[in-house]
C-alpha cells in the first residue's frame, strides 16, 4: 500500500481543524521530498484531493461527534506523543522506540514504518496544544481519550521513569482532554509504586470500606473494559487489556491486605 493511500485510510475526522493542518504540513515534507527526487512515497490522486477540511465544515463535525476510528486514534496519538517526548527537552531514544514498539504490536511492521515516518515530521512541528486536546476531546468518545492517557503515561516511562516535566505534561493534556482529576489519577497510579496505588487505581481511599472496595472494583472493571475501545479494532483492544489487568491486580491487592 503506498503512503499516500495508507493516509487517505487512516484518517477520518482527524483530517480537518487544527490535527489536520499539523498531518498537512507533515504530509507536505513527503510532497516536497517526493518533487525533489529524493524519496520514495507515491502520493495518490485520491489522497491529493482530501485536502484539510474549512472551518465551518469542521465545526459541523463538532456538533455531530463521530465514532472514533483506528486512524483518529492513531494520528491524535502521534500528536500527543510528540509534546510528551519533547516534554523535558530531551528526546530519548528508549521513548522514541516504545513509540515504535508499540505501532508495531498494535499495528504490524508495514503500517508502524509508515506511521512513524509521520511521526517524525510532525515532531519538527510546534504543536497547539490547546486546540489540539479541544478537537480530540469534543470528537472522541472517553474511553479512547482514557486510552491515550494510557499509552502517553507508557512513552513517558519508557525510560525508567516519568519526569516532573512529563508528568505535568501529560497533566495539562488530561485537563485539556477532559479528563476528570480521579480517571488521571487512576491511569497515573498503574505507572508509580506507592501504598496507596491499589486504592488510586480503583478510585477510592484507604478508609473505603470493604463493599465500597467491590462496588469500586465493579465500576472501574466495566470502564476499562476492552470492549469499550473494541471500535478502535482489535489492535486496540489489546491495549486497553493492560488497563483492565491492572484494575484486576489492584483489587487482588486489596482482597490479600484486607482478607476478604
Amino acid at each position: 500500500m503506498s503512503f499516500g493511500k495508507w493516509i487517505g485510510a487512516s484518517l477520518g475526522w482527524s483530517f480537518g481543524g487544527p490535527i489536520g493542518a499539523i498531518v498537512g504540513l507533515a504530509l507536505g515534507s513527503f510532497v516536497d521530498t517526493l518533487s525533489s527526487g529524493k524519496g520514495g512515497f507515491t502520493i495518490d490522486q485520491g489522497s491529493r484531493r482530501r485536502e484539510p477540511q474549512s472551518g465551518r465544515s469542521y465545526r459541523s463535525q463538532q456538533q455531530r461527534r463521530a465514532q472514533t476510528t483506528s486512524g483518529d486514534f492513531e494520528v491524535s496519538l502521534l500528536v500527543l506523543a510528540s509534546v510528551v517526548i519533547k516534554a523535558d527537552g530531551v528526546q530519548d531514544q528508549r521513548e522514541l522506540d516504545f513509540v515504535r514498539n508499540q505501532f508495531v504490536s498494535m499495528y504490524g511492521k508495514d503500517r508502524a514504518n509508515k506511521a512513524f515516518k509521520l511521526f517524525k515530521n510532525i515532531n519538527k512541528q510546534t504543536i497547539p496544544l490547546r486546540q489540539v486536546c479541544h478537537q480530540i476531546q469534543q470528537m472522541m468518545d472517553h474511553a479512547s481519550r482514557l486510552q491515550l492517557m494510557h499509552f502517553l503515561f507508557g512513552i513517558a516511562k519508557a525510560d525508567g521513569m516519568v519526569t516532573e516535566d512529563e508528568e505535568s505534561q501529560i497533566y495539562i493534556i488530561a485537563g485539556y482532554l477532559g479528563i476528570n482529576a480521579r480517571d488521571y489519577s487512576s491511569i497515573k497510579a498503574m505507572f508509580y509504586n506507592s501504598s496507596d496505588n491499589a486504592y488510586k487505581i480503583l478510585e477510592i481511599t484507604k478508609s473505603a470500606t470493604v463493599d465500597e472496595i467491590k462496588k469500586a472494583y465493579r465500576k472501574m472493571a466495566k470502564k476499562y473494559h476492552p470492549d469499550k475501545v473494541e471500535h478502535l479494532g482489535e489492535e486496540h483492544k489489546k491495549g486497553a487489556e493492560e488497563k483492565f489487568k491492572q484494575v484486576q491486580k489492584a483489587y487482588e491487592q486489596l482482597q490479600k491486605e484486607r482478607g476478604f
